[in-house]
């Protein structure tokens, strides 16, 4: 139904003439009496009776009228959801345990009245793909690809370096240790069954294998986190490295040991994606929270990391 018939019925109706509809539409008088007629052929009704002081509603056009209204009004309400500010920022954070996730609830904290909309995708193509169509506004990935070969029209920026930490149980031979370097993880079975080929994180753990000397498994399905911890708790052997923010409750009596890497740190890379021409005023305020992340002196990260 054409809601610009729609809408000049009502300002018939509410004038009584079609003189002064047009006038309130900014329209002339026969544009408003073809799309009434318009209208009327699609309802297979008359909805006026022309006289001497103007328009008279009919019976079908009184009946009409109210549903008119809640039309308009619904598209009042469907143009208001989408504009810029009235709707939440969509933000993939990659997984709800993960340090994307925690920056984005420090944001909320300090803006407590940006409504948000936490959604959380595969992988960083996946991302690209939904932030370049824009079903999300924005995106935490680690980007294996300068952002110059980004798709047009996209934008990123590295807002965090997140350190890593090896993850033993209480009987591993460095479960003793307050911090260990990366070389020294060399020969240590590293158990790591959720690093999917082709991923950006499989891509970070393989350039991080290479640079240390070290193995990662991947063998195995992966059951999810609780199951991984269960086998590193009993494992005198077997070892997992989890970023500095990301979130894990276990039993206490698996007593598992979180180890910071130093010398140098590993860290992963987390950057943001977003549309240059998205114009939502939260993402604005996201992206001047977030500001932008500063390699240390001491931080390892991979050369396209750099």
């Amino acid at each position: 139904m054409d809601l610009d018939a729609v809408r000049t019925f009502v300002a018939v109706a509410d004038a009584g003439q079609f003189r002064e509809a047009a006038f309130s539409l900014s329209v002339t008088q026969q544009a408003v009496s073809k799309r009434v007629a318009a209208l009327e052929r699609e309802l297979a009704v008359r909805l006026f009776t022309r006289t001497a002081r103007g328009a008279v509603l009919t019976v079908d056009g009184q009946v009409f009228l109210p549903h008119a209204r809640d039309l308009l009004r619904a598209e009042e309400r469907a143009a208001a959801s989408v504009q810029p500010g009235r709707r939440a920022l969509r933000v993939d954070v990659i997984g709800r345990r993960l340090a994307p996730a925690d920056l984005l609830r420090d944001f909320h904290r300090a803006r407590p009245e940006a409504a948000l909309d936490v959604v959380t995708l595969f992988d960083a193509e996946a991302a690209i793909a939904a932030v370049r169509s824009g079903t999300v506004d924005a995106s935490f990935r680690a980007l294996t690809r300068p952002a110059r070969h980004l798709p047009d029209g996209l934008s990123a920026a590295r807002v965090h370096h997140e350190p890593l930490q090896l993850l033993t149980g209480p009987q591993h031979a460095l479960a003793a240790a307050r911090e260990v370097t990366p070389a020294r993880l060399a020969g240590h079975r590293i158990w790591m069954p959720g690093n999917v080929a082709g991923t950006e994180w499989a891509v970070f753990y393989d350039d991080l294998a290479a640079a240390f000397g070290l193995t990662i498994e991947v063998t195995g399905p992966d059951f999810g986190t609780e199951p991984l911890l269960d086998t590193i708790a009993d494992s005198p052997h077997l070892a997992t490295l989890v970023g500095e923010g990301t979130r894990m409750v276990w039993p206490a009596d698996h007593d598992l040991r979180r180890i910071p890497l130093h010398g140098p740190t590993p860290a992963y890379p987390h950057s943001l994606l977003w549309r240059a021409d998205n114009p939502h005023p939260t993402l604005a305020l996201l992206r001047a929270h977030l500001g932008t992340a500063r390699s240390g002196g001491d931080l390892w990260t991979p050369k396209w990391a750099r």
